[in-house]
């Protein structure tokens, strides 16, 4: 998927592509660091074998929200072949292994119904169901979720991860987390920010020049301490093109609340 300027299927940079060797450097996902060891336990690599060679590639992120499945982005979907696609649990150090790491295939590949390839519409999550059920190894944690439609205040400090690109510097091999600010939509949505484009069933986070998800966080996790346990209230959907970090252009997730009905009628708790 290329990267595209005008808002059409694609909006930013953050967007999946097929997957590159990128170079390994000593930057930082926007304005972030070096996430603790063990901490984001629900922080999922979602990996592509782009030529069916056994090249597992880190494309997008994920959350583990229970043993058989991971939420991510209906955007990263490049490919309705599920044997094209694996995830990694207990991730870290994207290019060593450290033996906290569970490598599994994917069995079925769920986009929301909703999703139309165009991010302006929403709807971008889906779910990957997982050949073999994630064990228990003090490395993996299942994800808490939002209240059904729980919204969050404006200013609300978030943490988002993930191995997504310094805008033209490379990716970094280590998980990277970074706080991020909620923007409200009723900011969110003026015309000098995002505009019409963020909908309600959307969370807008940063904006402030300094701080962004950018492409490879794609899928990832929003992850806000509310009601006393870290949660995963947003998937990372959309940014500017150009640079991740510009001002009153934030990050942008598909919002969580907005979808738990889809989700628990897919993994068959509903």
């Amino acid at each position: 998927m290329m990267w595209l300027v005008l808002l059409l299927s694609c909006i930013g940079l953050i967007c999946a592509k097929e997957p590159l060797n990128y170079k390994v450097d000593n930057e930082r996902v926007i304005g972030g660091s070096n996430a603790q060891p063990n901490t984001w336990k629900w922080q999922v690599s979602v990996q592509y074998d782009q030529f069916y060679d056994g090249s597992f590639y880190h494309m997008c992120g994920g959350s583990v929200v229970d043993s058989f499945h991971i939420m991510t982005a209906a955007h990263c979907i490049l490919s309705p072949d599920a044997s094209q696609y694996r995830v990694v649990v207990g991730e870290y150090d994207l290019y060593k292994l450290e033996g906290s790491e569970q490598f599994i295939h994917v069995e079925k590949i769920t986009v929301h119904p909703g999703w139309n390839g165009d991010l302006r519409y929403g709807n971008d999550i889906a779910l990957l169901r997982l050949a073999g059920p994630i064990y228990d190894s003090g490395y993996v944690a299942i994800a808490n979720l939002p209240y059904p439609d729980q919204t969050l205040p404006h200013g609300f400090t978030c943490y988002i991860t993930g191995w997504g690109l310094v805008d033209y510097g490379g990716s970094p091999a280590i998980l990277q987390v970074a706080p991020i600010n909620v923007v409200e939509h009723s900011v969110c949505s003026q015309p000098e920010w995002w505009g019409s484009i963020a909908l309600e069933t959307m969370v807008c986070a940063g904006g402030d020049g300094i701080i962004a998800g950018c492409q490879g966080d794609s899928g990832g996790p929003l992850n806000c301490f509310t009601d006393g346990a870290w949660r995963v209230h947003g998937v990372v959907s959309y940014g500017p093109s150009g640079m991740c970090n510009q001002v009153f252009k934030p990050t942008v997730f598909t919002r969580v609340s907005s979808f738990e009905d889809w989700m628990f009628s897919v993994m068959g708790l509903a």
